[in-house]
């Protein structure tokens, strides 16, 4: 196995991780209305069923950065592939509604942590040149997640007696695969070298990663660490530019509208007058949209750099959210909505869906890089847990078209950021960008 070959299978396997929070958050749409009829769950207990995941994922997001911090990414990783693997067989056995939100919830911790770990361990394994591509893998692994997460719905609709069992158990295979494969990776050499002080062993994995640039990079995450004066913690003062970044970041990730849009497709297409087929068939392009176009930024990021995709993204974000808003104020139905919201996914996935893991991931030096991969992600999904609950409300409060309205204004706001704020991180060393965000 060549280096380059090496690299991408450590990343592919961190990334697994990212193919697990996908299915995981997905696979409930197909399962929900067999439990609550299973259980017959009051509202509030099938509000709960759905979102106990996302509670466990808040959680997770906030305290990923400990383990990763004091055991070590690897090691964090696989706990998090046991994580997934007892909730998906947990769930699937489940012989009870409060067995099956315990390990609902576990599998949210999953989620959440992995957000923060494996995004993390691959910034820190990858060359500077390619590192755009390969920590968007695990976004592109996120997305392929929901996609199979759907048609593994679709394919065992009818399994067995208990269908929703097989849809939930399925995904014991791909945890077990992750469980297994990270046990064939490395650690990472920054943390090898910062927190346990293994010279020897992170010269090592440098070696594997690329023998050229070794020596040098491991004089520079020695230096970065007698640079840092002061607290290490997150919040001391000295980290508050690459703080400032990942929370605004994370915020206009959410206030997108992303998740509002994907968890309520069929329902938006219903508000337009599509049919239920219609507008369950415009759910599954949404997830295709969203596949391809996260693919084609994985391919672009290096070249072209954070901030072009970003500002691409925000403009063709503020256009197709300002006219779905028009469409609902002149209720101009029909088609109109469905193509416009697929421009959205495509100009989402194009920039933020992208970005986000690669930046958060990348702006913060190492010493704190764990504790603020945590507060991105864990901003990321406080907002997206509050977009999520309060979408049915707002769009029936204030219609459609004031909804919608909110979310291109926001992007405005996104735009002015990336253009005054976001630096650029593109094919520089980790330790190079910290001196460049604190100098920003």
């Amino acid at each position: 196995m060549n280096q380059k070959q090496r690299i991408f299978f450590w990343s592919i396997t961190a990334a697994l991780g990212g193919f697990l929070f996908g299915f995981d958050t997905a696979v409930i749409s197909g399962v929900e209305q067999s439990l609550q009829a299973l259980w017959a769950l009051s509202v509030w207990e099938h509000g709960l069923t759905v979102s106990i995941a996302l509670i466990g994922t808040v959680i997770g997001s906030m305290t990923g950065g400990i383990p990763a911090e004091t055991l070590g990414r690897k090691k964090t990783l696989f706990w998090i592939a046991v994580l997934y693997l007892a909730a998906s067989l947990g769930t699937a056995l489940a012989p009870n509604w409060p067995i099956f939100l315990i390990f609902r919830f576990l599998g949210g911790l999953g989620v959440g942590a992995s957000s923060v770990a494996a995004p993390m361990y691959i910034t820190e394994i990858s060359p500077a040149k390619s590192r755009g591509k390969l920590v968007g893998l695990f976004q592109f692994n996120v997305v392929f997640g929901i996609l199979i997460a759907y048609l593994s719905n679709f394919l065992l609709a009818d399994a067995g007696a208990e269908p929703w069992r097989w849809m939930l158990g399925v995904q014991a295979l791909p945890s077990l695969i992750f469980l297994i494969t990270v046990l064939n990776i490395p650690e990472s050499p920054r943390w090898l070298l910062l927190k346990k002080g293994d010279v020897a062993q992170a010269r090592q994995v440098l070696d594997m990663i690329d023998p050229e640039t070794a020596e040098q990079t491991l004089v520079a995450i020695q230096a970065s660490s007698h640079n840092t004066t002061g607290s290490t913690r997150l919040f001391s003062g000295q980290y508050s530019t690459p703080i400032m970044l990942a929370v605004l970041f994370a915020v206009f990730n959410q206030v997108a509208g992303i998740n509002a849009i994907i968890y309520y497709a069929p329902r938006i297409f219903e508000m337009t007058g599509l049919g239920k087929s219609s507008s369950l068939l415009s759910s599954a392009g949404i997830g295709l949209i969203n596949l391809i176009f996260t693919l084609i930024s994985m391919n672009l990021i290096d070249r072209y750099g954070r901030r072009t995709l970003m500002k691409i993204g925000s403009v063709g974000l503020i256009i197709t959210l300002g006219l779905v808003a028009r469409a609902f104020y002149v209720q101009d139905f029909g088609m109109t909505v469905p193509i416009l919201l697929f421009c959205y996914i495509a100009f989402f996935g194009f920039s933020q869906g992208a970005v986000i893991w690669v930046f958060i991931s990348e702006i913060f030096p190492n010493e704190v890089r764990a504790s603020g991969q945590a507060l991105g992600s864990f901003t990321h999904w406080l907002m997206a847990a509050i977009i999520t609950f309060t979408f049915p409300y707002l769009s029936e409060q204030f219609g459609g078209g004031n909804t919608f309205l909110f979310f291109a204004v926001m992007m405005v706001f996104q735009l002015l950021f990336v253009l005054r704020l976001m630096p650029e991180t593109k094919g520089t060393s980790l330790e190079k960008i910290e001196r460049t965000v604190f100098a920003h």
